[in-house]
């Protein structure tokens, strides 16, 4: 039983240096060597929990997936009307990008180079798609409930996402950019705006 303990500990210290490694210098100019460098462990460790190089990419990548199954999870059954659980998402998902640098911007590296995610078997739109399935959902509750302005549908759960990936990607590029400060600001704009105003 020690040995399983110890083998998934080493697998989550190589893992946690890979993402490190493909953060500083990008996936594409690292390898194994590096990642087996930045762990303290001999190149064959790594290949002990890990086939290669792509599968440690699509490790990270399935690890920052969970995070947001847990999040959509969390908006779906959460307590509140529409509007208050799209709240709670957006500042789940901020403060998860916050919480994990290192892997929003290996996510930002694949977002760009897309066919080369699809080469790994990482799905990085059906990540986006999913959070506007669930954030379509919630403006579907508010508008039910009688919360929302008129016309709020489908293509607000875009925006919605839109601005949320687009304040994580100026951060990545700057990060002077308190990023876990903007959450408020996001709920402001897409979330409130969206509310429908009582009559003057």
């Amino acid at each position: 039983m020690a040995k399983r303990v110890d083998s998934a500990a080493r697998r989550d210290m190589i893992l946690r240096a890979a993402v490190r490694v493909f953060a500083r210098q990008g996936f594409a100019a690292t390898r194994v060597d590096d990642v087996a460098a930045e762990a303290g462990v001999a190149k064959g460790s790594v290949y002990l929990s890990f086939d290669s190089r792509d599968a440690l990419l699509v490790a990270a990548f399935e690890e920052y997936a969970a995070r947001s199954q847990e999040v959509i999870r969390q908006a779906r059954s959460g307590a509140g009307d529409g509007l208050e659980r799209l709240a709670v998402l957006v500042r789940s998902v901020v403060d998860m990008v916050a919480a994990e640098p290192e892997l929003a911007r290996i996510l930002v590296d694949l977002w760009a180079a897309r066919r080369q995610g699809e080469a790994f078997g990482v799905d990085v739109p059906a990540v986006y798609r999913e959070y506007r399935v669930v954030i379509a959902e919630l403006l579907a509750d508010a508008e039910a409930e009688g919360i929302s302005r008129a016309g709020v549908g489908e293509h607000h759960a875009a925006v919605v996402v839109g601005a949320i990936e687009g304040c994580v990607l100026q951060w990545i590029v700057d990060p002077a950019l308190p990023i876990a400060e903007l959450a408020a600001p996001i709920v402001d704009v897409c979330v409130e705006g969206l509310r429908r105003r009582a009559p003057a």
